[in-house]
């Protein structure tokens, strides 16, 4: 398959801007000019009003980029796990040009709050929740997020324009510590029960997969674990609490 039928139907905005520039790059370091067959069919740049799955997968993979240098070091437990999360959305054929477009990204100084403001721009807040919630899961791929990964995930999130509280409800997921479930229902632990039950609904509906129906049903089936951990947080608590 040619890298321009590959991308031919599936990207839009993201072939503009900082992103472009980065992808562009990326497809420039790896691939030999394009064929005759490609210019028969060119790489349209259309303008979509809702993200679709390519322009989100290339979205993500210049951020993981960023997080994964965050630290200097690219680990081979984060590069495997970038892999196992693209193979259950993507075909193989997309999944190995992705791989190809990381590997060329991991060498470029990646302009982080240009990339971040494209995104805020054409995509939902939703959208932009769950490219937070990936970044996360990739980070803790080799057990724990380092400090250097945790400011970049930080600096990633103040510029998409994710709010603090949500922020902090993310990184609750995967940074352990004694409040981590008040943290992913955005509640001090002195909230009343009548409070905690109201959070829990409130965060269960900003997490809930459909949400994400504009990225395709796998994508959804990916963001059920944010879902699942608004679950679990809220049980943790009424159990301790003794909440029927």
């Amino acid at each position: 398959m040619s890298f321009g039928k590959f991308i031919g139907g599936g990207l839009g905005w993201v072939l503009g801007g900082p992103i472009g520039a980065l992808v562009g790059f990326a497809i420039g370091s790896y691939f030999d000019a394009a064929s005759s067959d490609d210019e028969e069919q060119p790489v349209r740049r259309t303008s979509h009003s809702q993200t679709q799955s390519g322009d989100f997968a290339m979205s993500l993979l210049v951020l993981i980029s960023a997080v994964m240098n965050a630290d200097g070091r690219v680990m081979r437990s984060e590069l495997d796990m970038v892999k196992a999360m693209l193979m259950r959305t993507y075909t193989d054929e997309q999944v190995k040009q992705y791989l190809l477009i990381l590997r060329e990204l991991l060498k470029k100084q990646v302009d982080v709050a240009g990339v971040c403001k494209q995104i805020r721009a054409n995509m939902s807040y939703s959208q932009r929740l769950e490219l937070l919630h990936i970044l996360f899961r990739i980070s803790r791929a080799d057990g724990e997020v380092s400090s250097g990964e945790l400011r970049m995930l930080e600096y990633i999130a103040a510029h998409m324009g994710v709010t603090t509280p949500d922020y902090l409800s993310v990184r609750a997921m995967f940074v352990v510590s004694t409040e981590a479930d008040y943290e992913i229902l955005e509640i001090k632990p002195d909230a009343s029960d009548d409070e905690v039950k109201s959070a829990y609904r409130r965060m269960a509906m900003k997490y809930h997969p459909d949400k994400l129906s504009g990225l395709g049903e796998q994508m959804k089936k990916e963001a059920e674990e944010k879902f699942r951990r608004v679950q679990q947080a809220y049980e943790q608590i009424k159990k301790k609490r003794g909440m029927a």
